[in-house]
């Protein structure tokens, strides 16, 4: 049974290297301010066993955050790997040597692929282990006994190390059934004592390898092993989880025991984790919600909101009512009194999917995000303060992604969504839907008054709307059912398949002059919508990202294959490569008050500028950051990001969105 992997993550292929980047945050960043909203997935914590104040959090972006005040603000520590789609799921400490540091990954582009980083400097630097490089590492764990001897679960079998990591060998060689590692844990009192929790069972190791025993007595057959703890004071306690409930055994595993108390929909236990200072005490994290024993295992019960899914659990060893959680979409919750209560703790925490940043017409303070793939905890985000500060603006949405912003020019806020448009009405705290599409049609049938009779039928529309276009006469909305007017301010819809067309991901306007996309075809209409054509591309474009309309009336758009451009309205088309990179372009945009373009990318943070209408570009600031789309706001750049929410260029920056343009113009 293949676990499951909530991952939301660029794709694309990792580069073998022997040092991996690993930088201060600010440098790292290139200064730019990531402004928020705070939150996100968080997949691993652990913390500094010489200072547990000092806690490292781990990401799915090959990221790492660090906080230096127990987990209440955070700062980016490290990047590992050449890519964004790294998981890193495990993090561990050296408890004699807290400069030995390992972190775990495993590649969400090849399942197949990953990573051992160490670093001995505190993280300062960190390196791939050669002999770990390319395996899929789903677990690991540091011998309590022996702090040297590493174990590491892999999708091809069980590691080890005796040497802190240097070197590695396979110790699970003698039995070839031994793969899909899920989990491992190691005998507290002898580090030749190891168990591995695989896709299918678990299996144990009294001699370091040489022989290997499954360990299932007790187990539903078709049990995926998330989780396995041993009681660090009773070597002979084990606790296993499975995606068929939580397990004990007081044997070594000899036989186990399926535990009661925890209902059949909360036993997807991702984690097992217990108080290190009161060894009775243990906590399962799983996809509905924190539960706890303070009886070994005898009874439990639920401590967090059930919607809470719980990847990692770290307890405080010095006061075990102080309990933190890494979360999907939550980020980090924090309790104080051993699981009873729970609060965000995420200040400099940003791991959002922002897809959209609107500044409001009306305060130059007020901004609004757009987010994806965080559900119930996600939606649409304002910030009155320019980014200091966020409060989620969601009510209504019912835990809907949101693709596309708009301000009508009354005030109202238009949300594209992946289920529907809603709008956001002066002084309304709640959104709501502005789905009643109404299609007339002419028939050739005639009326008693011998005139053309006329249909109307009348629908919801429910797919998802990628982009939403608003000019004083029409609001325009490319979907997946189709393209969709409106004449009366989203009060009702027409429209639907274009030239036999429906899957549309962008509209952009300007006068009669429209262009709509799908991913592979730009139609363009000359005459505000009445008549289409097909203009004709490439065949190798696959990907479109975005369409752009220019004020002089060229057509471009950004694309997995690049940049390309159109001066006739769809007529021909040039792939512009001056100056820009030649593919994974992720937006173009019109800055009119600067009369230029601009383009960002998801290959590099650089904001790529055009003063010739596309012909050529030059290199703007570097964000350090992947980029969805760039935005200027009060001379600064804005930026939304695949992973770290909104970002911002610094005031002082001499290479500010508008005094760099007046010094190439003077």
């Amino acid at each position: 049974m293949i676990s499951e992997s909530k991952l939301l993550v660029t794709r694309k292929s990792l580069l073998f290297v022997i040092l991996a980047l690993c930088c201060a945050s600010a440098a790292w960043a290139g200064q730019w301010t990531a402004l928020g909203p705070d939150g996100g997935d968080v997949r691993s914590l652990t913390y500094d066993p010489q200072n547990p104040d000092h806690i490292f959090l781990g990401t799915s972006t090959g990221t790492l955050f660090s906080s230096t005040d127990g987990g209440h603000s955070w700062t980016k520590f490290a990047h590992l790997g050449n890519g964004d789609d790294y998981v890193i799921d495990h993090l561990a400490i050296d408890p004699q040597n807290p400069n030995k540091m390992y972190a775990a990954a495993w590649s969400v582009e090849n399942q197949q692929a990953g990573d051992l980083f160490r670093s001995n400097d505190g993280g300062t630097t960190w390196e791939t282990t050669p002999a770990m490089h390319g395996k899929s590492i789903r677990a690991m764990a540091i011998s309590a006994s022996d702090s040297k001897t590493l174990v590491a679960g892999a999708l091809d079998g069980v590691f080890r190390s005796t040497d802190g990591g240097k070197n590695w060998q396979k110790i699970s060689s003698s039995n070839q059934e031994i793969h899909n590692i899920e989990s491992i844990a190691v005998d507290p009192k002898n580090p030749n004592v190891v168990y591995a929790g695989t896709w299918h069972l678990a299996w144990k190791t009294d001699d370091g390898g040489a022989n290997w025993h499954h360990i299932n007595k007790g187990m539903i057959e078709d049990s995926d092993v998330f989780s396995i703890i041993v009681d660090s004071t009773n070597p002979s306690v084990v606790f296993a989880s499975a995606c068929s409930g939580i397990y004990k055994s007081q044997t070594a595993g000899d036989s186990f025991q399926k535990i009661q108390g925890i209902p059949f929909s909360a036993r997807r236990t991702r984690v097992l984790k217990q108080d290190p200072s009161t060894a009775a005490t243990v906590y399962a994290g799983t996809t509905e919600g924190l539960w706890k024993t303070t009886d070994a295992g005898k009874t439990w019960t639920r401590v967090s909101n059930p919607d809470v899914v719980v990847n990692d659990v770290m307890v405080d060893p010095r006061n075990s009512s102080r309990v933190m959680l890494a979360t999907d979409r939550a980020g980090v919750l924090a309790s104080e009194d051993g699981g009873h209560s729970f609060v965000t703790s995420n200040h400099g925490y940003t791991h959002r999917y922002v897809t959209s940043i609107l500044a409001d017409k009306n305060d130059s303070n007020t901004f609004y995000v757009g987010v994806v793939n965080d559900r119930e905890l996600g939606g649409v985000f304002v910030s009155h303060d320019a980014g200091q500060h966020w409060l989620q603006k969601s009510k209504g949405l019912d835990g809907r992604d949101v693709f596309t912003l708009k301000q009508a020019s009354n005030g109202e806020l238009v949300a594209g969504t992946n289920r529907g448009m809603f709008i956001l009405a002066h002084n309304a705290t709640e959104w709501s839907p502005i789905n009643n599409v109404v299609n007339r049609t002419t028939s050739s049938r005639k009326t008693a008054k011998g005139k053309a009779a006329k249909t109307e039928t009348h629908s919801i529309l429910t797919a998802r709307v990628n982009e939403v276009e608003i000019t004083p006469t029409t609001w325009m909305a490319a979907t997946s059912a189709g393209f969709y007017t409106s004449s009366n301010q989203g009060k009702s819809w027409s429209g639907g398949p274009v030239l036999g067309k429906q899957d549309f991901v962008s509209v952009q306007s300007n006068g009669k002059l429209i262009a709509l996309a799908t991913r592979s075809n730009v139609l363009v209409s000359t005459d505000d919508g009445k008549s289409w054509q097909d203009s004709s591309m490439s065949s190798y474009v696959s990907s479109i990202r975005g369409v752009t309309v220019t004020p002089e009336g060229q057509i471009m758009f950004a694309s997995r294959e690049g940049a390309f451009r159109s001066p006739n309205a769809g007529g021909g088309w040039e792939h512009m490569q001056n100056g820009l990179p030649d593919k994974n372009i992720s937006s173009i945009s019109c800055d009119h008050t600067n009369k230029r373009l601009l383009a960002t990318s998801t290959e590099t943070g650089v904001v790529f500028e055009s003063m010739d209408a596309g012909h050529t570009w030059t290199r703007g600031p570097d964000t350090g950051y992947p980029l969805r789309n760039i935005h200027v706001v009060h001379g600064r750049f804005v930026a939304a990001t695949p992973f770290d929410g909104v970002v911002m260029q610094p005031e002082n920056d001499d290479r500010s969105a508008s005094t760099e343009i007046t010094r190439r113009t003077n």
